[in-house]
């Protein structure tokens, strides 16, 4: 903004406008700038009841539409769906009053055991900052804001208003930050939301790098940045770094009004923070408003989107369950019948209706079809032996036993995080017993985060995993169980073999105020595929009711550092169904200097039995470059890749083998460069090679042993002034002058 918009107003009213008027309006100023309502809605609108007498509404709020949470909405790998699902929420929340849905929530799922990883895509930066962006185009579609968190590195719900996340740059770069850069450039939300946590010590509302250098200034993010809702700790501080709105309030206005007067802070800041108060205004002012929306048609939306997002992990022929033939089914736990489909916190929604699959299953199937059901397990986790033998008894009479299994409300919710990957002992004991009575088991899961399943698989005859499903579960489970629809979900995020095999085992959630993040890069399938660590189910992995196969990759350059990918994937099963195409470009090293390989792409295909279709990507630039510290950027270095293509980071199908020149960057020299580095530079290499005729083994021309060799080559250049080589400290001094010059 180069011309205030707030001209008119005083320095106390701007600073005013700073601040919200309340849990989730922010204040108005006379007829210049009204005030907004946000809302809680990654996944639905939660709008609190007036007169609740609850503070921030977390259980009393209007009932609206509770669609899959990101868990389930991220592993239908559809964008499509996704920016039909904002534009839902955007409907809703017009309807209820809101002009901001503070959602989506794009943070990495670092730690499996992150009670909060209900809200967030995956633990991959490409899959969530294209399914995050297509959430918020879906909001903005009608005129409602969209208000991206958490900004950034929030990856824990443990000491998370205090904790500093040490990171180091390339990490941020290539993991934790660009989910938003990306939908920051692509889909332009009108707010980021800062986080509670600091980043390498500084506080992420406090922060003028993050919110001021980088946000603005290298991507261009032209909205507002409000804060976590009391993440705030110093109003001047945070204005000064780039943060415009404080949620709630905290009645220290007076405190920015007398940073200005005493010269500690600049008016100016207090004005463009104004200014992009009103600018917010003037967006959603046009916002498509309606008093209602179509209750059964956000339901149907919701089945349609669970039915997309649950992961067939497992299946040995024993789904589809035919829903007219002649069979015994038992419908074994509880949360079949009490559904477990959202997480808790401040994202908890009151559904306007609620589907459970004991119900659906019953209605979906023939009169042949015999179900019994059976609670099982009690919620509270406590042992039940009635309960249990009444399972064991009902397995037993049945052909068939469709086993409900998941985490209770209490195991992840947002403010705390989990401490075990493991189901509740009680459902498991009982899955062992139904197992030996029953060989047909059919294990539905219910669960947040991903839950170990490596030591009781072998005990299913199928997994589907479901996550939380939004209200219209049910329905959507009995849909897949009976073949309505083929499983097209995949999974988001992996599925190891223990909690130990995670990355950041050894470093979550810190301690004494800090957490390391000491994996780097290595995050996910990152770790586990460069290592060939062995995993229950690896990112991107999901079955169908059907058979894809993949032909014909085609692989055109298009300029510098861009290519033009294709290939046909096919149905050559029996039924319809929807295949994720993943593209990974991979760097085989003999000792990895990044991960081996990272998804750069993806496209979910719809095909018919016996269809086909060509199938089309876009590799640029920044697909193959790493962050370069040296650099302080991205770089892309010379040298072969490769591009892979397949149904996930294990299955690979397609592989073609590439090169690029890289950018022609060439690292800069200077006296601590060690020998090494400058003989491999371009232009320094021919230089220092001259100096060195009189000690040719050190410029490449042999005669040094193999150890001594490498110990020179790792030793700056200065280092060598007093070893009478004739690279003088002045020597050394012309050598750069001439490679900089």
């Amino acid at each position: 903004m180069t011309e205030s918009s707030t001209p008119d107003l005083t320095l106390e009213e701007r600073a005013f406008l700073t601040s919200g008027s309340g849990t989730w309006n922010t204040a108005a100023v006379r007829d210049v700038v009204p005030s907004l309502t946000l809302t809680d809605g990654p996944h639905g609108i939660r709008r609190q009841t007036k007169g609740s007498g609850d503070a921030l509404g977390l259980m009393h709020s209007e009932p609206a539409t509770c669609f899959p949470p990101a868990v389930a909405l991220g592993s239908s790998w559809d964008a499509a769906l996704a920016r039909r699902v904002g534009a839902a929420l955007a409907r809703e929340a017009a309807a209820l009053g809101a002009d901001v849905v503070l959602g989506p929530g794009v943070n990495i799922k670092r730690s499996p055991l992150c009670g909060r990883n209900f809200e967030y895509f995956s633990e991959d930066p490409h899959l969530t900052g294209v399914m995050g962006a297509a959430v918020v185009t879906g909001v903005q579609s009608r005129g409602i804001g969209a208000c991206v968190k958490h900004f950034a590195v929030n990856n824990q719900e443990t000491d998370r208003m205090r904790v500093s996340a040490d990171v180091d740059e390339a990490t941020l770069r290539e993991i934790y930050l660009p989910a938003f850069e990306h939908i920051v450039r692509e889909a332009a939300p009108y707010l980021v939301m800062s986080s509670y946590n600091r980043i390498n010590g500084v506080y992420a509302s406090e922060n003028p790098w993050l919110l001021t250098e980088l946000l603005r200034g290298e991507w261009g993010f032209d909205g507002l940045v409000v804060s976590d809702w009391g993440a705030v700790n110093d109003r001047v501080a945070a204005l000064a770094a780039g943060l415009d709105l404080e949620m709630p309030p905290t009645g220290t206005d007076a405190e920015i009004v007398a940073a200005v007067r005493s010269g500690r802070l600049d008016e100016a800041v207090v004005t463009r923070a104004a200014d992009r108060l009103r600018a917010l205004a003037a967006r959603v002012a046009s916002a498509e408003r309606h008093e209602d929306w179509d209750v059964e048609a956000h339901h149907e939306l919701a089945r349609e989107a669970a039915r997309a997002s649950a992961v067939l992990l497992k299946n040995e022929d024993v789904l589809p369950l035919d829903p007219q033939a002649r069979q015994r089914v038992a419908v074994i736990g509880e949360l079949a019948r009490t559904p477990r489909y959202q997480g808790h916190g401040s994202s908890h929604v009151v559904p306007t209706r609620l589907d459970n699959a004991w119900d659906a299953l019953r209605k979906d199937v023939g009169p042949d079809t015999a179900l019994t059901f059976a609670a099982g397990y009690r919620l509270d986790g406590e042992a039940d032996e009635a309960l249990a033998a009444e399972a064991v008894e009902a397995a037993g009479a049945a052909d068939v036993a469709l086993l409900f299994l998941g985490l209770p409300d209490e195991a992840e919710s947002e403010g705390y995080d989990r401490t075990s990957l493991d189901l509740p002992d009680v459902q498991l004991r009982m899955l062992r017993r139904v197992a030996a009575e029953r060989s047909k088991v059919v294990v539905v899961l219910a669960n947040g985060g991903v839950v170990s399943v490596a030591e009781w698989r072998d005990d299913a005859a199928a997994i589907l995993e479901c996550w939380l499903p939004g209200q219209a579960g049910g329905s959507a489970i009995a849909d897949l169980l009976l073949g309505a629809c083929s499983p097209s979900g995949r999974l988001t995020e992996t599925i190891p073999m223990r909690l130990a095999d995670v990355p950041s085992y050894l470093h979550f959630p810190g301690a004494d105020g800090h957490v390391a993040y000491g994996e780097g890069r290595y995050v996910g399938y990152r770790h586990y595929d460069t290592l060939g660590v062995e995993v229950a189910y690896p990112f991107g992995h999901g079955l169908s009711y059907t058979r894809f196969e993949y032909s014909d990759l085609d692989v055109r350059a298009t300029g510098d550092n861009a290519w033009d990918v294709e290939l046909t994937v096919a149905n050559v099963g029996d039924v319809a169904g929807d295949e994720v195409v993943q593209l990974y470009i991979a760097f085989d090293q003999e000792r990895p200097t990044r991960p081996r390989h990272e998804l750069r792409a993806f496209s979910k295909v719809a095909l018919a039995p016996g269809e086909s279709a060509r199938v089309s990507f876009t590799v640029t630039g920044r697909d193959i470059a790493h962050w370069s510290v040296a650099r302080g950027g991205w770089r892309i270095a010379p040298g072969g890749f490769t591009v892979e293509v397949g149904a996930s980071s294990r299955d690979i199908r397609l592989r073609a083998e590439l090169s690029t020149p890289g950018d022609g960057w060439v690292p800069p020299l200077s006296a601590m460069s060690t020998l090494g580095e400058w003989l491999e530079h371009p232009v320094g290499g021919p230089i220092v090679r001259e100096r060195l005729r009189g000690a040719p083994g050190l410029a490449g021309g042999g005669g040094l042993p193999p150890a001594l060799l490498g110990m020179a080559l790792g030793t700056p250049l200065i280092k060598f002034r007093t070893f009478g080589i004739g690279l003088s400290a002045e020597t050394v001094e012309e050598l750069v002058a001439a490679v900089q010059g």
